[in-house]
């Protein structure tokens, strides 16, 4: 019984912190792998992979957010910072055309139960992968919520509070 849980939302929400906590009480963890490409591009030169070829980086991340996803683990749960459908979210963010292809390969992905985490000022801080504004990060969000609704995928929207209490919420939710 490997139930696969994602933590989501736009940049900066403490899904990071969150995912860190519930590694840090044992539990497996998938750590978001979108810093990794634009960490090894900003190594070549190119300082915002995702602006530059935004298909290109979305492929990638597809790619590796669904082995994320295959990978057979022996555990009760494993946590993921971030999944597919927020490729798209991007996209849609940034108004780009893209084809049928990442629709297809995210509605291959189905979690047992999705928490969202909501923008909130108090905790943004930007960073060197990290450049939206706080404004976009809102704009990113409602793209998040818009692709869940539109693939009719239910979620749970979490509290602005800590991360303990966050986490209490989550795996409380988890063993219902």
């Amino acid at each position: 019984m490997n139930k696969k849980i994602l933590i989501t939302g736009g940049p900066g929400t403490g899904k990071t912190e969150l995912i860190n906590e519930l590694e840090n009480q044992g539990f497996n963890c998938e750590k978001e792998i979108s810093r990794e490409i634009t960490e090894s591009e900003q190594k070549k030169g190119v300082d915002q992979f995702f602006l530059k070829d935004p298909i290109e980086f979305s492929k990638r991340l597809m790619f590796l957010r669904t082995n994320q996803y295959n990978k057979i683990q022996n555990v009760n749960y494993t946590f993921f910072d971030r999944g597919v459908h927020e490729i798209i979210a991007y996209l849609n963010f940034i108004k780009i055309k893209y084809d049928d292809y990442f629709i297809i390969s995210a509605k291959k992905i189905v979690y047992d139960k999705i928490f969202i985490l909501p923008p909130w000022e108090d905790i943004y801080i930007n960073d060197n992968q990290r450049y939206e504004s706080f404004k976009e990060c809102k704009e990113i969000h409602n793209e998040i919520l818009k692709i869940y609704r539109e693939l009719k995928i239910e979620i749970i929207m979490l509290e602005k509070n800590s991360v303990s209490q966050r986490v209490d919420t989550v795996l409380e939710l988890i063993k219902k």
